[in-house]
């Protein structure tokens, strides 16, 4: 069974068929860059361009940087546009997909589904915690295999400021911080989502987990397990495509 899958992050739109059988993309994502400013209507436009580069005419599953509350109403924009908030965004991409049933869900739960379902959280029990390092911070809470949606953990206060602004991967790359100082950081984010939900794994996502061999070795004193996204940055594809098969 194969459907159509969509990640809207803070840099770029990707998008592909996903075989939901395996877990996987089904052909080769196609990329576009997200639009500055991240507005509703040129977000739109780009994800029609991605689904559009398929000829898909199926169900669309769409992942959102923030809060989406009922498969399509987004209530928080850290990283876009301010005038998302409130939008019903389930209808504004149908609407530019000529009709196409749409799903839309924030974009660290459907990297999380994914990995629980098909990467590095399979059958694990207990509390496991996504993170996505990349223009902000994603995360996603699983209690014995369950979702606890829209945690935006990336807004925890660390420092006297939002933890994303601190160790996300953008601020890495605007501070031009070497990977052991970026450690560093990531590390003191991890000990203080560690002390508020006790974890038995972190599981790291994003870009940064196609190099995990370069900043994890440096991440210590942290009692939790800690492995990269085994989907690595596929995984908010295909978790928007299983989101679109529950949603439809």
């Amino acid at each position: 069974m194969q459907i159509f899958g969509v990640d809207i992050g803070g840099s770029g739109i990707k998008g592909a068929p996903v075989d939901l059988d395996r877990g996987d993309l089904a052909d080769e994502r196609y990329k576009v860059l997200t639009p500055h400013p991240a507005t509703p209507e040129g977000v739109a436009d780009g994800v029609k361009q991605v689904v559009d580069h398929f000829g898909w005419t199926g169900p669309v599953g769409l992942t959102f940087p923030g809060v989406v509350t009922g498969g399509a109403t987004i209530r928080t924009a850290a990283n876009v546009d301010k005038s998302w908030i409130d939008k019903d965004a389930g209808a504004l991409f149908s609407g530019r997909l000529g009709g196409l049933p749409v799903t839309v869900v924030n974009d660290a739960d459907a990297a999380g589904v994914a990995e629980m379902n098909f990467g590095a959280g399979q059958g694990r029990k207990g509390t496991v915690v996504l993170l996505t390092f990349g223009t902000g911070i994603g995360s996603a809470l699983f209690v014995d295999g369950v979702l606890v949606p829209n945690t935006e953990l990336g807004h925890l206060e660390l420092h006297g400021h939002d933890a994303e602004k601190r160790a996300s991967s953008k601020a890495k790359e605007d501070e031009e911080l070497t990977w052991e100082h970026w450690a560093h950081r990531v590390q003191r984010y991890l000990a203080h989502v560690e002390m508020l939900f006790s974890p038995e794994l972190f599981i790291i996502g994003g870009g940064v987990s196609r190099k995990s061999q370069k900043f994890l070795h440096y991440i210590e004193d942290i009692k939790a397990e800690i492995v990269p996204a085994q989907l690595q940055n596929n995984a908010g594809i295909v978790g928007a495509a299983m989101h679109a098969v529950k949603g439809s």
